[in-house]
């Protein structure tokens, strides 16, 4: 059944709505989110979801926003991935970015939806194929079952939407939260700056500096050094790559969460006091 004008509309205002606190999220210095330790005690950080609404019900209710008033959470790459709809091969993910739009709404302050590849991948029209299947044709297709001829309309506040998302979140104790590293930063550089100006068709394109930060899977220890150095960062967590037990530790630098599996993995991460890399694996933990 395709979806009212009411729904339509109410969709579409939601992606708005969420755009504009996207932006003007206290903290919000560029395209990062800074929290000093006036504005959090502790940040719940998970990973990559794509489309697995039952850990993500899982996941928010371990974050219990409404009784920790002091706790920020931060969700990652829900595009691609899950259900499909009965009739048709649809990817039904989309439902789960207007859910994150909803949270953004609802928690304006201490809900962040990071950039990742695949909401980029919807962003700019760059292909991604799984298992023989072109993931952005199937969410169009998910789009069009739900919206009809007011697909492209939705679509488009959608991408609004992602395009004010944060590339990354910065802890007051120097925790640096983004979907993944850059690859080659130790031959390449990076330019660090893309956290701080207005966003370039540049940087979002096929190698750009956007591109670069959420598609990158360099986890050589130098490499982590040298992206790490650049961003002011003693530990760096990350989302992007498969990990089968929920979570990866490629180097003594980053650490890898993921949420798309059968784990509904998270970390409570506090904001001030050091940090280590030790401390925070013996903390991450999965939803029930």
């Amino acid at each position: 059944m395709v979806a009212t004008d009411e729904i339509v509309a109410r969709t579409i205002a939601n992606f708005q709505q969420a755009a504009e606190a996207n932006r003007q999220t206290t903290g919000r210095e560029g395209n990062l989110v800074v929290l000093s330790e006036s504005l959090a005690d502790e940040v719940m950080v998970t990973a990559d979801l794509h489309g697995n609404r039952l850990n993500c019900d899982r996941l928010l209710r371990a974050a219990d926003l409404d009784r920790n008033p002091r706790r920020h959470l931060v969700m990652q790459e829900v595009c691609h991935g899950g259900p499909t709809y009965p009739s048709t091969t649809g990817c039904m993910s989309h439902l789960l970015l207007e859910d994150m739009a909803l949270l953004k709404i609802r928690y304006a302050e201490r809900f962040h939806f990071l950039l990742g590849n695949h909401e980029l991948a919807e962003l700019i029209d760059f292909p991604i194929t799984k298992s023989n299947r072109m993931l952005n044709l199937t969410f169009r297709y998910g789009l069009q079952e739900m919206y009809g001829r007011a697909t492209e309309r939705v679509r488009d506040a959608g991408l609004q939407f992602i395009q004010s998302c944060p590339l990354a979140l910065r802890m007051a104790n120097h925790v640096f939260i983004c979907h993944s590293a850059p690859d080659h930063v130790v031959e390449e550089g990076f330019d660090v700056n893309v956290f701080t100006r207005p966003l370039t068709l540049d940087d979002l394109a096929p190698y750009g500096q956007v591109f670069r930060l959420v598609w990158g899977r360099d986890f050589r220890r130098q490499n982590a050094a040298a992206f790490a150095r650049l961003v002011r960062a003693s530990l760096l967590i990350h989302g992007h790559e498969p990990c089968p037990d929920g979570y990866q530790v490629p180097n003594d630098l980053q650490v890898i969460l993921d949420s798309c599996g059968h784990a509904a993995t998270y970390v409570l991460v506090p904001n001030r006091g050091p940090v280590t890399q030790s401390g925070i694996v013996a903390a991450i933990r999965h939803a029930e």
